[in-house]
């Protein structure tokens, strides 16, 4: 996750349904014999990451995320996989203290929150074996445009700390890095929330935390209050960046 702040970890784990349920459908896109070693660049409370330990029973898996609370909160849920699961503390921007290359990787609702995305597979790269595959997910151009609008209308012109990539652009940054067999498509993933407080629950733990991390703490409930008030339905229009590359030989 975003390297620079740390999450309400427990209530993200608790609310992160959507995340989880696009992650699972990302873990098919990927093969595997069940014997790799995998990592899971952006592991958050570890769910999609339990699903790919499962998937290998005679392989690895690296959780590697830029937040404590995050590893802190996956290491219960992953316990039963023993030492097949190791956890590493790296911000996804610079190059990745892994001891060896990984067979493949696997990443869903992180590339994101990375503000450099030739740096970000970059790094990437450098510790993929040659010929491993890159399966991800992320937040691609479009996505939360009705929450970037209603910022606008609030007086915050922040941009944010996101990058919503195009297909186009993702692919010219895989192939600079040492990617081939490059594709990259948008897939429009408008999720319903809870009316009331489970919306701005939503807003404050997976989508505003960097903008309130901005405010006193003063403020924060109020503007949350307002984003949620100015949605024209309880939803998010999500907009998800699939990813699927291969390391050059």
């Amino acid at each position: 996750m975003s390297g620079s702040r740390d999450w309400d970890a427990a209530t993200y784990d608790r609310i992160a349904d959507p995340m989880t349920r696009w992650g699972g459908t990302v873990l098919e896109r990927l093969p595997l014999r069940g014997d790799e070693t995998v990592l899971d660049a952006g592991c958050g409370s570890g769910r999609v990451t339990e699903q790919l330990a499962e998937v290998l029973p005679r392989g690895r898996v690296i959780a590697l995320d830029g937040s404590p609370a995050m590893l802190g909160e996956a290491r219960p849920r992953l316990a039963r996989f023993g030492d097949r699961v190791e956890y590493v503390l790296a911000d996804l921007r610079r190059p990745l203290p892994l001891s060896a290359p990984v067979d493949a990787i696997l990443s869903t609702a992180t590339f994101h929150w990375v503000p450099d995305h030739a740096a970000l597979f970059a790094n990437l790269a450098a510790i993929l074996r040659p010929g491993g595959r890159l399966v991800a997910q992320c937040g691609g151009a479009g996505n939360i445009a009705s929450i970037v609008a209603i910022l606008v209308t609030l007086g915050d012109r922040w941009p944010g700390p996101w990058t919503f990539a195009t297909p186009a652009e993702t692919e010219a940054r895989l192939r600079a890095a040492g990617f081939t067999d490059v594709t990259a498509w948008l897939q429009p993933e408008p999720t319903p929330l809870e009316p009331g407080p489970a919306t701005e629950t939503y807003l404050r733990t997976i989508i505003l935390g960097d903008h309130l991390a901005r405010l006193s703490a003063a403020e924060r409930d109020g503007f949350v209050r307002a984003v949620a008030a100015r949605l024209p339905q309880p939803a998010v229009d999500y907009v998800r960046l699939n990813i699927s590359a291969r390391r050059a030989d």
